[in-house]
């Protein structure tokens, strides 16, 4: 029997999965943890060792398949950095689990992973070219083209999150201005809330009681739940993010052409405010003669590991 160990290092959550070969879109177990506060590399690799030998539960897996939420060379299954968690730089990843949990191991960054997974099991099945993004602690992108992923000449293909939609727009964590992660994001668009809240004190009144006036309260979640209720500071906040990834989407459609776009992520459970936001955006930059679609991810939060199964199913 082929069992696969799926793991998903995310930038606020650590999860694992086993899935049987013939057994699509179900796995045997499954098990999702919060990252730790002040966590770093070593934390998080001692928690995910103990989620995979809990899911393998004494089994042996055939192999192994890892999304990563960071820059990861793929060819050697080395992380390069993670953008939300320390002590990251040049960790040998592939090889350490192979020497962990004996078996042959893949690794790739998290947006790809979950392109694979939405393009074999989810909402790109039956597609040649899509590209998935995932909009969330941050905005990243992976590309599936003529079938198979495409990560560029240096494995970074996809970074939507970091093309620059208002050059004047504010400082991003990357030292670029205006990039789609900057004003897209959950944690971003929640900080702009925040500092919108303190310079306009009448401003959000629903916001802040949903906050319960406590503006460390705010998340991007609330403020979609505002958005939906009608709070006009939200809503700017929202329509904001929703036009610089629309407008990103847009350039993308124009210089890659590919069929499907698929939205991913804690973000894009906005609501239809948001969804309207990004595709209209995403029509006015495009070019009238590009024609493409944008819908919401089938996999949800699991992508990210049925993408690692898909790494290695084929192997």
């Amino acid at each position: 029997m082929f069992r696969y160990l799926a793991l998903d290092f995310g930038g606020t959550k650590l999860a694992a999965a086993v899935a049987e070969k013939g057994n699509s879109r179900q796995f045997q177990s499954y098990r999702r943890v919060l990252s730790p506060e002040n966590g770093d590399a070593k934390t998080d690799l001692e928690i995910m060792l103990s989620l995979a030998r809990e899911v393998l539960d004494g089994s042996q897996a055939t192999a192994i398949g890892v999304s990563f939420g960071g820059p990861v060379d793929a060819t050697t299954g080395t992380v390069r950095l993670s953008h939300h968690v320390s002590g990251w730089e040049n960790v040998p990843l592939r090889q350490w689990l192979e020497a962990e949990l004996n078996a042959p191991t893949r690794v790739d960054n998290d947006a790809n992973v979950a392109a694979l997974g939405e393009y074999r099991f989810g909402a790109g099945r039956g597609c040649r070219s899509i590209f998935y993004i995932t909009v969330s602690t941050g905005v990243g992108g992976g590309w599936i083209l003529d079938g198979r992923p495409w990560r560029g000449a240096n494995g970074m293909a996809g970074e939507i999150g970091h093309t620059v939609v208002d050059p004047n727009g504010p400082m991003c964590l990357c030292g670029k201005r205006g990039c789609v992660e900057r004003l897209a994001s959950g944690p971003y668009m929640a900080q702009e809330a925040r500092s919108r809240l303190q310079s306009q004190p009448q401003a959000g009144q629903l916001l802040r009681r949903l906050a319960e006036n406590n503006l460390a309260n705010i998340t991007g979640q609330l403020v979609s739940e505002a958005a939906s209720q009608g709070d006009d500071l939200a809503r700017e906040v929202l329509e904001r993010g929703s036009r610089a990834l629309g407008v990103g989407i847009g350039n993308a459609a124009n210089f890659i052409n590919p069929e499907l776009f698929v939205l991913g992520g804690g973000v894009t459970k906005a609501g239809e405010l948001f969804w309207e936001g990004v595709r209209r955006a995403a029509k006015q930059t495009a070019l009238p003669e590009v024609e493409f679609e944008i819908v919401p991810a089938e996999l949800g939060d699991i992508a990210p590991l049925w993408g690692a199964v898909a790494l290695v199913e084929d192997l």
